[in-house]
């Protein structure tokens, strides 16, 4: 039987040799106290084409993750469902598209940097920001880079960061560490992070769950989500 901890999406791609040297950091995972939402770049590049194989359509929309984007919808809707009714803060992260911010030479990643229109680093229609809601500008991949993001989590007494969004070896993957350095529980909800790559999704997931956070189901972080609701009405 799988141990709880490694049951994951990676369990059919990371061999029991490597789990072996990885039993030093297996632990009791949970949702931390006075959490906070923190959606990484859910926005409209990352599902151009529709929900079709990446390899289908890299080479028009090379920044859409495809099928994998797709797919995480239903859980990621239920997620926010959860953080609303729970009335925890919620944080959007989305790229800065104002030109006289960044330096024409400076982009996020190494990737070929080609013209893209602001519109699509709107949020998509299915997680779109309600009143009270935060959406953060960032120019690198971390949403806690040269942002104020810090700040606001520190104002609001926020001691837990739950993660969802894209990519999971990029952004998500950057704003994960940064968030565990700077002091806060961080959880990364499976079913609700994506990437353009299965191996990528799930070697990064295992590599967070290891050393800088806790991987949970959906199911689990909605489950205590929920819980909080109850203690509020009673």
């Amino acid at each position: 039987m799988v141990d709880d901890f490694e049951n994951h999406c990676w369990k059919d791609i990371v061999p029991p040799d490597i789990l072996d040297i990885y039993t030093h950091y297996e632990r009791k995972t949970f949702v931390g106290p006075a959490p906070a939402l923190l959606a990484i770049d859910l926005y409209e590049l990352a599902y151009q084409g529709g929900p079709k194989p990446v390899a289908e359509l890299h080479k028009t929309y090379a920044s859409s993750c495809g099928e994998h984007a797709y797919a995480a919808i239903p859980a990621t809707q239920k997620l926010f469902a959860a953080a609303r009714a729970a009335g925890i803060p919620i944080f959007y992260t989305t790229q800065d598209t104002q030109p006289d911010h960044v330096p024409t030479r400076v982009t996020a990643t190494k990737r070929r940097n080609v013209p893209r229109d602001p519109a699509l680093y709107a949020i998509k229609a299915e997680f779109k920001p309600q009143p009270g809601d935060v959406v953060v500008p960032k120019q690198r991949a971390s949403g806690f880079y040269g942002t104020p993001l810090l700040a606001h989590l520190t104002q609001l007494g926020i001691q837990t960061v739950i993660v969802c969004g894209e990519s999971t070896s990029g952004c998500v993957r950057a704003s994960s560490v940064d968030a565990y350095s700077n002091g806060f529980h961080v959880v990364i909800v499976e079913e609700c992070c994506f990437d353009r790559s299965p191996l990528s999704h799930k070697v990064n997931l295992f590599d967070l769950h290891h050393k800088y956070a806790d991987v949970l189901h959906a199911d689990e972080v909605i489950a205590h989500l929920d819980g909080l609701v109850v203690k509020k009405a009673s």
